[in-house]
Protein backbone atom coordinates (compact mmCIF):
# COMPACT_ATOMS: atom_id res chain seq x y z
CA UNK A 1 0.00 0.00 0.00
CA UNK A 2 1.30 3.43 -0.89
CA UNK A 3 2.14 5.87 1.90
CA UNK A 4 0.50 9.21 1.30
CA UNK A 5 2.07 12.65 1.60
CA UNK A 6 1.23 16.06 0.26
CA UNK A 7 4.70 16.61 -1.22
CA UNK A 8 7.53 14.19 -1.92
CA UNK A 9 11.04 15.62 -2.27
CA UNK A 10 13.55 13.30 -3.91
CA UNK A 11 17.09 14.37 -3.06
CA UNK A 12 17.94 16.36 0.05
CA UNK A 13 20.96 18.30 -1.05
CA UNK A 14 21.01 22.01 -0.24
CA UNK A 15 18.12 22.80 -2.60
CA UNK A 16 15.97 19.79 -1.83
CA UNK A 17 16.48 20.13 1.91
CA UNK A 18 15.43 23.78 1.77
CA UNK A 19 12.23 23.03 -0.19
CA UNK A 20 11.33 20.08 2.04
CA UNK A 21 11.98 22.01 5.24
CA UNK A 22 10.15 25.11 4.10
CA UNK A 23 7.07 23.15 3.06
CA UNK A 24 7.09 21.15 6.31
CA UNK A 25 7.31 24.38 8.31
CA UNK A 26 4.30 25.63 6.36
CA UNK A 27 2.33 22.66 7.65
CA UNK A 28 2.38 20.36 4.64
CA UNK A 29 2.96 16.63 4.97
CA UNK A 30 6.38 16.15 3.41
CA UNK A 31 8.41 13.02 2.71
CA UNK A 32 12.08 13.65 2.03
CA UNK A 33 14.09 10.88 0.36
CA UNK A 34 17.91 10.79 0.23
CA UNK A 35 20.24 7.95 -0.74
CA UNK A 36 23.48 9.61 0.37
CA UNK A 37 23.91 12.38 2.98
CA UNK A 38 21.35 15.07 3.77
CA UNK A 39 22.90 18.35 2.70
CA UNK A 40 24.41 16.90 -0.47
CA UNK A 41 27.79 17.51 -2.05
CA UNK A 42 28.40 21.04 -0.77
CA UNK A 43 28.97 20.44 2.97
CA UNK A 44 30.60 17.03 2.63
CA UNK A 45 32.65 16.91 -0.60
CA UNK A 46 32.26 20.30 -2.23
CA UNK A 47 32.10 23.96 -1.25
CA UNK A 48 32.89 23.68 2.45
CA UNK A 49 35.68 21.08 2.75
CA UNK A 50 37.38 22.19 -0.46
CA UNK A 51 37.53 25.78 0.77
CA UNK A 52 39.03 24.56 4.06
CA UNK A 53 41.82 22.91 2.07
CA UNK A 54 42.22 26.00 -0.10
CA UNK A 55 42.35 28.26 2.97
CA UNK A 56 45.15 26.12 4.39
CA UNK A 57 47.01 26.01 1.06
CA UNK A 58 46.78 29.78 0.63
CA UNK A 59 48.21 30.25 4.12
CA UNK A 60 51.24 28.24 3.02
CA UNK A 61 51.57 30.40 -0.09
CA UNK A 62 51.41 33.61 1.93
CA UNK A 63 54.06 32.30 4.31
CA UNK A 64 56.33 31.68 1.32
CA UNK A 65 55.92 35.36 0.34
CA UNK A 66 57.27 36.60 3.66
CA UNK A 67 60.80 36.81 2.25
CA UNK A 68 59.66 39.44 -0.26
CA UNK A 69 57.68 41.45 2.24
CA UNK A 70 58.61 41.06 5.87
CA UNK A 71 61.67 38.96 6.63
CA UNK A 72 62.10 35.20 6.74
CA UNK A 73 59.75 32.26 7.31
CA UNK A 74 60.19 28.51 7.09
CA UNK A 75 57.18 26.49 5.90
CA UNK A 76 56.52 22.81 6.64
CA UNK A 77 53.19 21.69 5.11
CA UNK A 78 51.06 19.20 7.05
CA UNK A 79 47.97 17.97 5.20
CA UNK A 80 46.68 16.11 8.24
CA UNK A 81 45.74 19.36 10.00
CA UNK A 82 43.39 20.39 7.19
CA UNK A 83 42.11 16.81 6.82
CA UNK A 84 41.31 16.67 10.53
CA UNK A 85 39.45 19.97 10.34
CA UNK A 86 37.33 18.60 7.48
CA UNK A 87 36.47 15.46 9.43
CA UNK A 88 35.81 17.06 12.79
CA UNK A 89 34.45 20.51 11.98
CA UNK A 90 32.84 20.27 8.53
CA UNK A 91 31.53 16.76 7.96
CA UNK A 92 31.31 15.12 11.41
CA UNK A 93 33.25 12.30 9.73
CA UNK A 94 30.63 12.23 6.96
CA UNK A 95 27.72 11.66 9.32
CA UNK A 96 24.46 13.48 8.52
CA UNK A 97 22.61 12.74 11.77
CA UNK A 98 22.35 16.41 12.65
CA UNK A 99 21.08 17.28 9.16
CA UNK A 100 18.44 14.57 9.27
CA UNK A 101 17.24 15.84 12.64
CA UNK A 102 17.16 19.38 11.28
CA UNK A 103 14.61 18.22 8.72
CA UNK A 104 12.50 15.95 10.92
CA UNK A 105 12.23 18.60 13.66
CA UNK A 106 10.47 20.79 11.10
CA UNK A 107 7.85 18.09 10.72
CA UNK A 108 9.19 16.20 7.72
CA UNK A 109 9.32 12.42 7.35
CA UNK A 110 12.75 11.14 6.29
CA UNK A 111 13.40 8.07 4.13
CA UNK A 112 16.87 6.73 3.42
CA UNK A 113 17.10 5.05 0.04
CA UNK A 114 17.50 5.40 -3.70
CA UNK A 115 14.29 6.61 -5.30
CA UNK A 116 12.73 5.86 -8.66
CA UNK A 117 9.84 7.85 -10.09
CA UNK A 118 6.96 5.55 -11.06
CA UNK A 119 4.29 8.09 -11.97
CA UNK A 120 3.46 11.77 -12.10
CA UNK A 121 3.25 11.85 -8.30
CA UNK A 122 4.49 8.45 -7.16
CA UNK A 123 7.91 7.30 -6.09
CA UNK A 124 9.39 4.00 -4.92
CA UNK A 125 12.20 4.07 -2.32
CA UNK A 126 13.42 1.58 0.26
CA UNK A 127 10.95 -1.02 -0.98
CA UNK A 128 7.95 1.25 -0.37
CA UNK A 129 5.77 3.33 -2.66
CA UNK A 130 4.96 6.94 -1.79
CA UNK A 131 2.15 8.97 -3.35
CA UNK A 132 1.99 12.79 -3.30
CA UNK A 133 -1.37 14.55 -3.40
CA UNK A 134 0.06 17.98 -4.12
CA UNK A 135 3.39 17.65 -5.87
CA UNK A 136 6.73 15.99 -6.47
CA UNK A 137 10.09 17.79 -6.25
CA UNK A 138 13.15 16.30 -7.96
CA UNK A 139 16.43 17.56 -6.53
CA UNK A 140 18.79 14.63 -7.07
CA UNK A 141 21.84 16.66 -8.08
CA UNK A 142 24.61 15.30 -10.26
CA UNK A 143 27.47 12.83 -10.03
CA UNK A 144 31.05 13.05 -11.30
CA UNK A 145 31.16 12.46 -15.05
CA UNK A 146 33.89 9.86 -15.56
CA UNK A 147 34.99 9.67 -19.21
CA UNK A 148 35.02 6.26 -20.96
CA UNK A 149 38.81 6.13 -21.14
CA UNK A 150 40.43 2.78 -21.88
CA UNK A 151 41.76 1.22 -18.68
CA UNK A 152 40.32 3.81 -16.27
CA UNK A 153 37.49 1.69 -14.86
CA UNK A 154 38.67 -0.52 -12.04
CA UNK A 155 41.63 1.68 -11.08
CA UNK A 156 41.69 3.53 -7.73
CA UNK A 157 41.25 6.97 -9.30
CA UNK A 158 39.91 9.84 -7.25
CA UNK A 159 36.92 12.04 -7.82
CA UNK A 160 36.44 15.08 -5.58
CA UNK A 161 35.24 12.63 -2.90
CA UNK A 162 38.54 10.75 -2.67
CA UNK A 163 40.59 13.92 -2.83
CA UNK A 164 38.75 15.56 0.05
CA UNK A 165 38.67 12.42 2.17
CA UNK A 166 42.45 11.93 1.82
CA UNK A 167 44.40 11.81 5.08
CA UNK A 168 47.68 12.80 3.43
CA UNK A 169 48.80 14.57 0.30
CA UNK A 170 50.26 12.25 -2.36
CA UNK A 171 53.81 12.71 -3.63
CA UNK A 172 52.46 13.22 -7.15
CA UNK A 173 49.06 13.83 -8.70
CA UNK A 174 47.63 14.02 -12.22
CA UNK A 175 44.46 16.09 -12.48
CA UNK A 176 42.24 15.31 -15.47
CA UNK A 177 40.14 18.39 -16.15
CA UNK A 178 40.95 22.09 -15.97
CA UNK A 179 37.57 23.37 -14.83
CA UNK A 180 36.86 24.91 -11.44
CA UNK A 181 37.18 21.71 -9.37
CA UNK A 182 40.32 20.62 -11.18
CA UNK A 183 42.22 23.89 -10.88
CA UNK A 184 41.21 24.50 -7.27
CA UNK A 185 42.40 21.11 -6.07
CA UNK A 186 45.47 21.09 -8.33
CA UNK A 187 46.79 24.30 -6.78
CA UNK A 188 45.87 23.25 -3.24
CA UNK A 189 47.72 19.93 -3.46
CA UNK A 190 50.71 21.60 -5.13
CA UNK A 191 51.01 24.08 -2.28
CA UNK A 192 51.15 21.14 0.14
CA UNK A 193 54.15 19.79 -1.74
CA UNK A 194 52.53 17.43 -4.26
CA UNK A 195 54.06 17.36 -7.75
CA UNK A 196 51.00 18.17 -9.87
CA UNK A 197 50.27 17.83 -13.59
CA UNK A 198 46.93 19.17 -14.83
CA UNK A 199 45.53 17.98 -18.16
CA UNK A 200 42.86 19.88 -20.10
CA UNK A 201 41.47 19.05 -23.55
CA UNK A 202 40.71 22.70 -24.39
CA UNK A 203 43.34 25.27 -25.34
CA UNK A 204 43.40 26.78 -21.84
CA UNK A 205 42.38 26.18 -18.25
CA UNK A 206 38.91 27.34 -17.16
CA UNK A 207 37.61 27.05 -20.73
CA UNK A 208 34.14 28.24 -19.71
CA UNK A 209 35.45 31.60 -18.49
CA UNK A 210 37.13 34.51 -20.24
CA UNK A 211 40.34 33.57 -22.13
CA UNK A 212 42.23 36.05 -19.97
CA UNK A 213 41.21 34.09 -16.86
CA UNK A 214 42.44 30.75 -18.17
CA UNK A 215 45.67 32.28 -19.40
CA UNK A 216 46.23 33.98 -16.06
CA UNK A 217 45.68 30.81 -14.01
CA UNK A 218 47.92 28.86 -16.38
CA UNK A 219 50.69 31.42 -15.98
CA UNK A 220 50.37 31.40 -12.18
CA UNK A 221 50.38 27.60 -12.11
CA UNK A 222 53.56 27.39 -14.17
CA UNK A 223 55.27 29.87 -11.86
CA UNK A 224 54.27 27.70 -8.90
CA UNK A 225 55.71 24.59 -10.50
CA UNK A 226 52.45 22.99 -11.66
CA UNK A 227 52.80 21.30 -15.04
CA UNK A 228 50.01 22.47 -17.34
CA UNK A 229 49.10 20.40 -20.40
CA UNK A 230 46.38 21.88 -22.62
CA UNK A 231 45.02 20.52 -25.90
CA UNK A 232 45.65 17.07 -24.40
CA UNK A 233 43.05 14.29 -24.13
CA UNK A 234 43.17 11.13 -22.04
CA UNK A 235 43.64 8.15 -24.33
CA UNK A 236 44.48 5.33 -21.94
CA UNK A 237 45.09 4.84 -18.20
CA UNK A 238 46.91 2.07 -16.40
CA UNK A 239 47.73 1.38 -12.76
CA UNK A 240 50.47 -1.01 -11.64
CA UNK A 241 49.35 -1.23 -8.03
CA UNK A 242 51.37 1.80 -7.02
CA UNK A 243 51.45 4.39 -9.80
CA UNK A 244 49.15 5.63 -12.53
CA UNK A 245 50.31 6.08 -16.10
CA UNK A 246 48.13 8.39 -18.13
CA UNK A 247 48.60 8.24 -21.90
CA UNK A 248 47.53 11.36 -23.74
CA UNK A 249 46.73 12.52 -27.24
CA UNK A 250 48.76 15.68 -27.66
CA UNK A 251 51.45 14.97 -25.06
CA UNK A 252 53.64 12.19 -23.68
CA UNK A 253 52.62 9.84 -20.86
CA UNK A 254 52.27 11.19 -17.31
CA UNK A 255 53.17 9.13 -14.24
CA UNK A 256 51.81 9.87 -10.76
CA UNK A 257 50.86 8.30 -7.46
CA UNK A 258 47.28 9.52 -7.72
CA UNK A 259 44.85 10.44 -10.50
CA UNK A 260 42.03 12.92 -9.88
CA UNK A 261 39.22 12.83 -12.46
CA UNK A 262 37.51 16.24 -12.54
CA UNK A 263 35.97 16.22 -16.00
CA UNK A 264 32.53 17.53 -15.13
CA UNK A 265 29.24 16.36 -13.64
CA UNK A 266 26.24 14.48 -15.05
CA UNK A 267 22.66 13.59 -14.13
CA UNK A 268 21.27 10.09 -14.69
CA UNK A 269 17.67 10.83 -15.63
CA UNK A 270 16.98 7.32 -16.90
CA UNK A 271 17.88 5.71 -13.58
CA UNK A 272 15.73 8.28 -11.79
CA UNK A 273 12.79 7.26 -13.98
CA UNK A 274 11.65 10.77 -14.85
CA UNK A 275 9.92 9.58 -18.03
CA UNK A 276 7.21 8.08 -15.82
CA UNK A 277 6.35 11.63 -14.73
CA UNK A 278 6.16 12.89 -18.31
CA UNK A 279 9.66 14.37 -18.33
CA UNK A 280 12.10 13.92 -21.21
CA UNK A 281 14.91 11.63 -20.04
CA UNK A 282 17.01 11.86 -23.19
CA UNK A 283 18.63 15.20 -22.36
CA UNK A 284 21.46 15.87 -19.94
CA UNK A 285 19.25 17.68 -17.40
CA UNK A 286 15.63 18.17 -16.37
CA UNK A 287 14.12 21.09 -18.28
CA UNK A 288 12.16 23.51 -16.08
CA UNK A 289 10.29 26.74 -16.63
CA UNK A 290 10.93 29.95 -14.73
CA UNK A 291 8.78 28.70 -11.84
CA UNK A 292 10.88 25.51 -11.64
CA UNK A 293 8.03 23.37 -12.98
CA UNK A 294 9.17 20.31 -14.91
CA UNK A 295 5.75 18.79 -15.59
CA UNK A 296 2.22 18.92 -14.22
CA UNK A 297 2.64 18.61 -10.44
CA UNK A 298 6.40 18.17 -10.69
CA UNK A 299 9.09 20.70 -9.77
CA UNK A 300 12.86 20.39 -9.98
CA UNK A 301 15.70 22.36 -8.38
CA UNK A 302 19.48 22.27 -8.16
CA UNK A 303 22.22 20.83 -10.33
CA UNK A 304 19.84 18.39 -12.03
CA UNK A 305 18.18 21.35 -13.83
CA UNK A 306 21.41 22.36 -15.56
CA UNK A 307 21.08 26.01 -14.56
CA UNK A 308 24.45 25.93 -12.82
CA UNK A 309 26.17 23.49 -10.48
CA UNK A 310 26.34 25.97 -7.62
CA UNK A 311 24.90 25.93 -4.12
CA UNK A 312 23.64 29.48 -4.54
CA UNK A 313 21.69 28.48 -7.67
CA UNK A 314 20.09 25.53 -5.86
CA UNK A 315 19.06 27.78 -2.95
CA UNK A 316 17.73 30.45 -5.30
CA UNK A 317 15.65 27.90 -7.18
CA UNK A 318 14.46 26.27 -3.96
CA UNK A 319 13.00 29.51 -2.66
CA UNK A 320 11.06 30.01 -5.89
CA UNK A 321 9.83 26.40 -6.04
CA UNK A 322 8.67 26.44 -2.42
CA UNK A 323 6.69 29.63 -2.93
CA UNK A 324 5.21 28.30 -6.16
CA UNK A 325 4.07 25.07 -4.47
CA UNK A 326 2.56 27.09 -1.63
CA UNK A 327 0.77 29.36 -4.09
CA UNK A 328 2.68 32.43 -2.91
CA UNK A 329 3.66 35.32 -5.17
CA UNK A 330 7.22 35.28 -6.42
CA UNK A 331 9.44 36.60 -9.17
CA UNK A 332 10.21 34.13 -11.97
CA UNK A 333 13.70 32.64 -12.08
CA UNK A 334 16.32 34.57 -14.04
CA UNK A 335 19.96 33.62 -14.52
CA UNK A 336 21.00 36.75 -16.41
CA UNK A 337 23.24 37.83 -13.54
CA UNK A 338 24.40 34.41 -12.32
CA UNK A 339 27.63 34.84 -10.27
CA UNK A 340 30.32 32.18 -9.99
CA UNK A 341 33.72 32.03 -8.33
CA UNK A 342 36.69 29.73 -8.85
CA UNK A 343 38.67 29.76 -5.62
CA UNK A 344 42.17 29.59 -6.99
CA UNK A 345 44.81 32.13 -6.00
CA UNK A 346 44.08 34.52 -7.64
CA UNK A 347 40.34 33.98 -7.32
CA UNK A 348 38.34 34.20 -10.54
CA UNK A 349 34.86 35.63 -10.08
CA UNK A 350 32.47 36.15 -12.97
CA UNK A 351 28.89 37.23 -13.50
CA UNK A 352 26.63 37.26 -16.53
CA UNK A 353 27.94 36.74 -20.04
CA UNK A 354 31.51 36.28 -21.20
CA UNK A 355 32.68 38.34 -24.17
CA UNK A 356 32.31 35.34 -26.50
CA UNK A 357 28.77 34.66 -25.27
CA UNK A 358 27.83 38.33 -25.64
CA UNK A 359 29.19 38.55 -29.17
CA UNK A 360 27.12 35.49 -30.03
CA UNK A 361 23.97 37.56 -29.46
CA UNK A 362 22.61 40.56 -31.36
CA UNK A 363 23.91 42.94 -28.68
CA UNK A 364 26.37 45.69 -29.54
CA UNK A 365 29.35 44.85 -27.32
CA UNK A 366 32.22 46.85 -25.91
CA UNK A 367 34.78 45.55 -23.42
CA UNK A 368 37.37 46.99 -21.07
CA UNK A 369 40.16 45.38 -19.06
CA UNK A 370 41.95 46.85 -16.07
CA UNK A 371 44.97 44.93 -14.69
CA UNK A 372 45.12 44.59 -10.91
CA UNK A 373 48.95 44.89 -10.63
CA UNK A 374 48.81 48.37 -12.19
CA UNK A 375 46.16 49.56 -9.73
CA UNK A 376 47.28 51.30 -6.57
CA UNK A 377 46.12 48.47 -4.30
CA UNK A 378 47.65 45.87 -6.59
CA UNK A 379 51.03 47.63 -6.47
CA UNK A 380 50.78 47.97 -2.68
CA UNK A 381 49.86 44.28 -2.34
CA UNK A 382 52.97 43.17 -4.22
CA UNK A 383 53.61 39.40 -4.43
CA UNK A 384 50.41 37.54 -5.28
CA UNK A 385 48.75 40.54 -6.94
CA UNK A 386 47.91 38.81 -10.25
CA UNK A 387 44.49 39.65 -11.65
CA UNK A 388 42.31 41.91 -13.74
CA UNK A 389 38.83 43.40 -14.06
CA UNK A 390 37.07 42.77 -17.37
CA UNK A 391 33.74 44.37 -18.21
CA UNK A 392 31.29 43.44 -20.98
CA UNK A 393 28.90 46.23 -21.89
CA UNK A 394 25.80 46.49 -24.04
CA UNK A 395 26.51 49.83 -25.68
CA UNK A 396 22.92 50.33 -26.85
CA UNK A 397 21.45 49.80 -23.37
CA UNK A 398 24.40 51.50 -21.64
CA UNK A 399 24.66 48.72 -19.04
CA UNK A 400 26.98 45.88 -18.10
CA UNK A 401 25.91 42.40 -19.19
CA UNK A 402 28.94 40.55 -17.89
CA UNK A 403 32.11 40.96 -15.86
CA UNK A 404 35.09 39.05 -14.53
CA UNK A 405 36.99 39.94 -11.37
CA UNK A 406 40.25 38.04 -10.99
CA UNK A 407 42.60 38.84 -8.16
CA UNK A 408 43.53 38.27 -4.51
CA UNK A 409 39.92 39.05 -3.53
CA UNK A 410 38.28 38.40 -6.89
CA UNK A 411 35.21 36.73 -5.45
CA UNK A 412 34.56 39.58 -3.02
CA UNK A 413 35.10 42.33 -5.60
CA UNK A 414 32.61 40.48 -7.82
CA UNK A 415 29.79 41.52 -5.47
CA UNK A 416 29.74 45.07 -6.79
CA UNK A 417 29.75 43.88 -10.38
CA UNK A 418 26.99 41.35 -9.72
CA UNK A 419 24.78 44.16 -8.38
CA UNK A 420 25.55 46.27 -11.46
CA UNK A 421 24.62 43.47 -13.88
CA UNK A 422 21.58 42.30 -11.92
CA UNK A 423 20.10 45.77 -11.40
CA UNK A 424 21.09 47.02 -14.87
CA UNK A 425 22.87 49.99 -13.32
CA UNK A 426 23.76 52.43 -16.11
CA UNK A 427 27.48 52.63 -16.85
CA UNK A 428 27.12 56.41 -16.69
CA UNK A 429 25.96 56.05 -13.09
CA UNK A 430 28.81 53.64 -12.27
CA UNK A 431 31.24 56.21 -13.63
CA UNK A 432 29.91 58.77 -11.12
CA UNK A 433 30.42 56.55 -8.07
CA UNK A 434 33.13 57.20 -5.51
CA UNK A 435 35.40 54.15 -5.27
CA UNK A 436 37.32 53.87 -1.99
CA UNK A 437 41.08 54.26 -2.23
CA UNK A 438 43.17 52.14 -2.11
CA UNK A 439 41.01 49.05 -2.68
CA UNK A 440 41.01 46.21 -5.17
CA UNK A 441 37.51 47.17 -6.29
CA UNK A 442 38.80 50.60 -7.34
CA UNK A 443 40.10 48.88 -10.49
CA UNK A 444 36.44 48.70 -11.54
CA UNK A 445 36.50 52.48 -11.97
CA UNK A 446 39.42 52.29 -14.38
CA UNK A 447 37.61 49.72 -16.51
CA UNK A 448 34.36 51.70 -16.39
CA UNK A 449 36.14 54.79 -17.64
CA UNK A 450 37.67 52.86 -20.54
CA UNK A 451 34.26 51.83 -21.82
CA UNK A 452 33.39 55.44 -22.80
CA UNK A 453 29.85 54.42 -23.65
CA UNK A 454 28.86 58.04 -24.04
CA UNK A 455 31.06 61.12 -24.37
CA UNK A 456 32.36 61.75 -20.84
CA UNK A 457 33.58 64.96 -19.33
CA UNK A 458 36.94 63.27 -18.88
CA UNK A 459 38.59 60.61 -20.97
CA UNK A 460 41.06 58.01 -19.78
CA UNK A 461 43.78 57.46 -22.34
CA UNK A 462 46.83 55.33 -22.62
CA UNK A 463 50.23 56.90 -22.67
CA UNK A 464 53.65 55.39 -23.22
CA UNK A 465 56.66 56.93 -21.56
CA UNK A 466 60.25 56.09 -22.56
CA UNK A 467 61.59 55.97 -19.85
CA UNK A 468 59.09 57.27 -17.28
CA UNK A 469 58.80 58.35 -13.69
CA UNK A 470 55.74 59.35 -11.72
CA UNK A 471 55.60 62.00 -9.01
CA UNK A 472 52.63 62.12 -6.62
CA UNK A 473 52.09 64.80 -4.04
CA UNK A 474 55.66 65.94 -4.51
CA UNK A 475 57.22 62.52 -3.81
CA UNK A 476 59.50 60.82 -6.29
CA UNK A 477 58.71 57.16 -7.04
CA UNK A 478 62.41 56.32 -6.72
CA UNK A 479 62.42 54.48 -10.02
CA UNK A 480 59.97 51.67 -9.15
CA UNK A 481 57.67 52.80 -11.94
CA UNK A 482 60.28 53.11 -14.64
CA UNK A 483 58.84 52.11 -17.99
CA UNK A 484 55.61 51.16 -19.86
CA UNK A 485 51.88 51.84 -20.11
CA UNK A 486 50.59 54.75 -18.04
CA UNK A 487 46.93 55.68 -17.54
CA UNK A 488 46.36 59.43 -17.59
CA UNK A 489 43.19 61.49 -17.13
CA UNK A 490 42.90 64.68 -19.11
CA UNK A 491 40.31 67.23 -20.05
CA UNK A 492 39.64 66.92 -23.81
CA UNK A 493 38.84 70.62 -23.96
CA UNK A 494 42.44 71.39 -23.06
CA UNK A 495 43.90 68.98 -25.60
CA UNK A 496 42.47 69.18 -29.17
CA UNK A 497 42.64 65.85 -31.00
CA UNK A 498 43.82 65.58 -34.61
CA UNK A 499 42.19 63.51 -37.34
CA UNK A 500 44.49 60.58 -36.59
CA UNK A 501 43.44 60.57 -32.93
CA UNK A 502 46.70 62.06 -31.64
CA UNK A 503 46.57 64.96 -29.26
CA UNK A 504 48.12 67.89 -31.15
CA UNK A 505 48.69 70.30 -28.31
CA UNK A 506 49.53 69.77 -24.69
CA UNK A 507 50.81 71.89 -21.88
CA UNK A 508 54.54 71.42 -21.49
CA UNK A 509 56.78 72.71 -18.74
CA UNK A 510 60.51 73.03 -18.30
CA UNK A 511 62.62 69.91 -17.96
CA UNK A 512 60.34 67.71 -20.10
CA UNK A 513 57.71 67.73 -17.36
CA UNK A 514 54.16 67.14 -18.57
CA UNK A 515 51.42 68.15 -16.14
CA UNK A 516 47.91 66.84 -16.82
CA UNK A 517 45.57 69.69 -15.75
CA UNK A 518 42.53 67.47 -15.13
CA UNK A 519 44.44 65.05 -12.89
CA UNK A 520 46.07 67.54 -10.60
CA UNK A 521 47.45 64.92 -8.22
CA UNK A 522 49.81 63.36 -10.76
CA UNK A 523 52.90 64.37 -12.68
CA UNK A 524 54.69 62.38 -15.33
CA UNK A 525 58.36 62.91 -16.12
CA UNK A 526 59.35 61.52 -19.51
CA UNK A 527 61.81 61.88 -22.35
CA UNK A 528 59.02 61.13 -24.84
CA UNK A 529 55.24 60.93 -24.38
CA UNK A 530 52.48 59.64 -26.65
CA UNK A 531 48.78 60.01 -25.86
CA UNK A 532 46.06 58.37 -27.94
CA UNK A 533 42.31 58.04 -27.80
CA UNK A 534 40.97 54.88 -26.06
CA UNK A 535 39.83 53.33 -29.35
CA UNK A 536 43.33 53.49 -30.80
CA UNK A 537 46.28 51.30 -29.94
CA UNK A 538 49.01 52.94 -27.92
CA UNK A 539 52.57 52.72 -29.28
CA UNK A 540 54.39 49.67 -27.89
CA UNK A 541 56.15 50.20 -24.59
CA UNK A 542 59.84 49.47 -24.48
CA UNK A 543 60.40 49.86 -20.77
CA UNK A 544 58.34 49.46 -17.61
CA UNK A 545 54.86 50.89 -16.47
CA UNK A 546 53.05 52.96 -13.91
CA UNK A 547 49.60 54.26 -13.14
CA UNK A 548 48.79 57.79 -12.06
CA UNK A 549 46.46 57.31 -9.09
CA UNK A 550 43.42 59.52 -9.16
Amino acid sequence: MAADAEVIVVGLGVGGEFVAGRLAEAGLGVVGIESALVGGECPYWGCVPSKMIIRAANTLAEARRVGKLAGYASVQPDWSIAARRIREEATDDWDDTVAVQRFTRKGGRFVRGRAAVTGSRTVVAGGREFRASRGLVLATGTQPAVPPVDGLAGTPYWTNHGALEAMEAPASLTVAGGGAVGVELAQAFARFGTAVTIVEAADRLLPGEEPEAGELIGEVFRREGIRVLTRARLRRVSHDGRYFTVHLDGAGPVHSERLLVATGRRADLTALGVAAAGIDDTGPFIAVDDHLRAADGVWSVGDVTGAGAFTHVAMYQARIAARDILGQAHEPASYRALPRVTFTDPEVGAVGLTEAQARGTDVSVRTAVSPIPSSSRGWIHGPGNDGFIKLIADTDAGTLIGATSAGPAGGEVLGALAVAVHARVPVAMLSQMIYAYPTFHRAIEDAITQLSLRRPDRITTRAVALPAKIVERGENCAGFCAGAVVRVDFDPADHPVGADGRIRRHRRQAGNLLHQPAARRGRLVADRLFITQPALTAPPATSGAAEIAR
